[in-house]
C-alpha cells in the first residue's frame, strides 16, 4: 500500500489510515477549528467485520459505535464542524464498515 492510498487531504482536513495489530484507524486532524486543531478518528477491527468505533483520537475513548461508514463520517464531522461531505477519505479506507 502506497502513501497516496493511505492519505487524503482536502478542505483543510488530512485524514491517514494505518492499521496497527488489532485495528485499522482512520485518523482525521483540521486546522480550521476555532481555538486550534480538531481531530477525530475511526476505528474498526483488524478483519474489518465489527462495528466503527468514532473516538476524538486513535488512542482516546470511545463515543459511539457505527454499523456504517457513513454514520461514521457524519459523526467525524460533527466532532471536525465540517460536513461529513467535506471529510476526504484514502483509497485504502474506502471499504471500512460493514
Amino acid at each position: 500500500m502506497t502513501d497516496e492510498e493511505r492519505t487524503a487531504t482536502g478542505n483543510g482536513i488530512t485524514a491517514t489510515y494505518r492499521e496497527t495489530e488489532s485495528e485499522r484507524l482512520l485518523e482525521f486532524s483540521s486546522d480550521a477549528a476555532a481555538g486550534g486543531r480538531a481531530t477525530a478518528a475511526v476505528a474498526q477491527n483488524r478483519e474489518g467485520y465489527a462495528m466503527l468505533k468514532v473516538r476524538p483520537t486513535a488512542a482516546g475513548d470511545e463515543l459511539e459505535r457505527y454499523y456504517g461508514f457513513e454514520m461514521a463520517l457524519d459523526h467525524v464531522g460533527e466532532l471536525l464542524g465540517v460536513s461529513p461531505h467535506e471529510l476526504p477519505v484514502p483509497d485504502a479506507a474506502a471499504d471500512m464498515g460493514m
